[in-house]
């Protein structure tokens, strides 16, 4: 069942619903039919009996009845008719059994009892057909003996009736489930209709057309439920392949400067002989090109295994105060090299992992040096929130265009293309913040106004 298609199983579920439900109201009307002919049998026996039993009780009919019995025989008129009288002792005044059957044993009715329905006796001939009967003793009267009256009648023509009434129940249900089940499935197919367009666009859909959605206003009420968060997952692919397509040509672009920078320096080489002093400087700065590679590759497998790893982390309280001071020592150097001050602020603690963490800041701060005003200071402070504890790296430099905000996090992303030419960077380290904040629960925000950005950390309020 589970393997056909919903329209026939809903034709099919419906055609057994509608010959329940015939066959249901057939057989209502069949056993009413039946409760309706049995007592109308019932009754006409009884008023037999009674008519019998009345004109018995007269000395003239029974004289009659002793001299002409045939003529009573012939008034039943009725071969499955049964009627006997006779006293209790003696042969029989009348015995009328065409069909031979044998006379069942008879409660008999009292003289000064009524007789009712309830005194109907039924039964089963040999071959299965109902049977009903009755007795009766009659008054005595001028002397005379009482006598029996026992009466019954076979009841083949109502058997029959009924039986033809009940096939045509079920013919009748038959086809009724039959034409249902026609109609149903002509209508199930019908409303089908709006679903094998929706699979045949998902069908068309490929990697050249992501850009393809599907129109809910067109679409039942039943379908917008599965259209709206299909499209919402081709948004989702769409963005992710072309972030897909943007990463891979960046990536290539990365990979090709230092493999071209070697394979230029190499070509040069070996052009003609050359001294000590020149190969050393050769080697020294393949050797650069070749860190440069190491780093970004390195980078790039430490976003693969931070994609998912959210319950990999392992956490610890960290004191925010001692962490802010170790990044702050680690960069002096730098800092003074670049004409840059370094100051800190903020207190309490975070329940995050702390390579993680340093790892993240330490970018952030990075990011701040290479991009900050010569004289001016980077402050990396804590500060709190209703909801969140928060971790920002602010500096003085060139403002970052709205529209370039959003795709700071993305990998390799430059904000410039001066920057693409850069030995030191290859546009990962913002996109492994994003990763370690994802991996704690929280998230990356930036702004950058007037000249002032700031990179904001932003934790669950359950990390302070």
């Amino acid at each position: 069942m589970s393997r056909l298609s919903l329209t026939l199983r809903l034709a099919m579920l419906l055609a057994c619903f509608a010959f329940g439900a015939v066959a249901s109201l057939g057989a209502a009307l069949y056993f009413g039919l039946k409760v309706q002919l049995t007592m109308r049998d019932d009754a006409a026996l009884v008023t037999r009996v009674e008519q019998i039993r009345t004109l018995l009780q007269d000395s003239d009919a029974r004289e009659l009845i002793r001299d002409k019995p045939r003529l009573f025989e012939n008034m039943l008129g009725n071969a499955e008719s049964l009627l006997l009288v006779r006293p209790e002792k003696g042969p029989a005044l009348i015995s009328v059994n065409p069909g031979q059957r044998n006379i069942p044993d008879v409660e008999l009715i009292d003289t000064d009892a009524r007789l009712a329905l309830a005194n109907v006796q039924h039964g089963q001939a040999a071959d299965g057909t109902p049977f009903i009967y009755m007795g009766a003793w009659v008054r005595s009267s001028s002397g005379q003996p009482s006598l029996q009256v026992i009466s019954g009648r076979l009841l083949t023509e109502r058997t029959r009736t009924l039986n033809e009434y009940r096939n045509s129940i079920l013919a009748f249900s038959a086809l009724a489930a039959v034409l249902i089940a026609l109609l149903a499935f002509f209508l199930a197919r019908r409303s089908m209709a709006p679903l094998h367009r929706l699979a045949e666009q998902t069908a068309s859909i490929s990697i050249g057309t992501l850009g393809l959605r599907m129109d809910p206003q067109r679409a039942p009420s039943e379908l917008k439920a599965v259209i709206l968060p299909f499209n919402a997952m081709l948004d989702r692919l769409e963005q992710g392949f072309t972030q897909l397509k943007q990463v891979s040509a960046d990536m290539a672009h990365d990979l090709r400067t230092p493999i071209g920078n070697m394979l230029g320096q190499i070509e040069v080489g070996l052009g003609k002989p050359r001294d000590v002093d020149y190969y050393q400087r050769l080697v020294g700065s393949n050797y650069e090109e070749l860190q440069r590679l190491s780093k970004m590759i390195d980078n790039m497998l430490f976003l693969a295994r931070t994609e998912h790893a959210e319950d990999a982390i392992e956490r610890v309280d960290v004191d925010v105060a001692d962490e802010l001071r170790r990044i702050g020592h680690y960069f002096e150097d730098l800092t003074e090299e670049r004409g840059v001050r370094l100051a800190w602020s903020g207190s309490g603690t975070l329940r995050v992992d702390v390579m993680l963490f340093r790892r993240a800041l330490a970018n952030l701060v990075a990011n701040a040096v290479r991009h900050a005003q010569p004289g001016t200071e980077i402050l990396m402070q804590a500060r709190y929130a209703a909801t969140n504890s928060i971790v920002e790296v602010r500096n003085v430099g060139d403002t970052i265009e709205p529209t370039q905000l959003n795709r700071l996090f993305d990998r390799f992303y430059r904000v410039d293309s001066s920057r693409h030419r850069s030995s030191e960077r290859n546009g990962l380290g913002l996109s492994i913040v994003a990763s370690i904040m994802q991996m704690h629960g929280g998230r990356c925000e930036v702004s950058s106004v007037q000249g002032v950005t700031v990179f904001s950390l932003v934790f669950a309020k359950h990390n302070a």
